[in-house]
């Protein structure tokens, strides 16, 4: 009796090590699955491997008709890869510094075609943000134009818009909208094909009430900006006019 009892509670054991272990399994299989995102990207760098220079990974790809012909021209992200860049974070481990940059390529009888690129304007993914985190970079195409979208969050956003000109891409629209979580203190828009600026002011104070503009309307003056010859966008001084 006491033997039998011995090999019930054994195999009970082994039964329920048996159900932990592929619980574990199952949940490790779920996890280290890649999203449709990382799948996407996957097979992106093998279809645009041509069109990355030595030393680069492609980041993302974006589809988009930017000459406004019915084809869908590429915007590629691409980020450096030096080993030198890669920085020890307090918190975060080992983090990669290094820079994104943008290739456009438009299409032109079924093949792409080069138009301009710029390989470093864009900080690292992993760069710092002070008390908050860093603005989130966004890149799409949408009539014509491209967009380059920095998200902030509660605290707002900005985003510059480019369309095709000079085989080249040229800053015709600058957005933005200073927040406190719903609450928008002010936005500002140019566009640098009228050269003029209008920043909306919130009047209303109360954080719940609608928002009650007073608009200043000013002309600026600021040499055309083009996509290739951007440095960093984290320092690209739209208001020293």
């Amino acid at each position: 009796m006491l033997l039998n009892t011995m090999k019930l509670k054994l195999t009970t054991v082994i039964i329920s090590l048996s159900v932990a272990l592929l619980g574990s399994q199952v949940a490790f299989a779920e996890t280290a699955k890649p999203t449709a995102e990382e799948i996407q990207l996957q097979k992106d760098k093998i279809k645009y491997k041509a069109y990355i220079p030595a030393k680069y990974v492609l980041f993302e790809a974006i589809q988009g008709d930017l000459n406004q012909d019915g084809q869908k021209d590429l915007v590629l992200i691409v980020k450096g890869t030096d080993p030198t860049q890669w920085v020890n974070h307090e918190y975060r481990g080992k983090i990669d510094r290094n820079r994104r940059g943008m290739i456009v390529l438009l299409k032109e009888k079924g093949a792409y075609k080069k138009l301009t690129q710029n390989l470093s304007a864009f900080s690292s993914e992993n760069e710092e943000g002070g008390v908050y985190f860093a603005p989130e970079l966004w890149v799409s195409v949408e009539k014509g134009l491209l967009n380059v979208h920095y998200g902030h969050g509660r605290y707002g956003y900005w985003n510059y818009s480019f369309r095709l000109q000079n085989q080249d891409l040229r800053l015709i629209g600058y957005d933005s909208s200073s927040n406190h979580g719903p609450y928008v203190d002010s936005e500002t828009s140019i566009n640098f094909l009228t050269n003029k600026k209008v920043i909306r002011k919130n009047l209303n104070e109360d954080p719940d009430g609608d928002p009650k503009f007073k608009e200043t309307w000013r002309k600026v003056n600021l040499a055309p900006i083009y996509l290739s010859k951007i440095k960093d966008f984290d320092e690209l001084d739209l208001f020293g006019f």
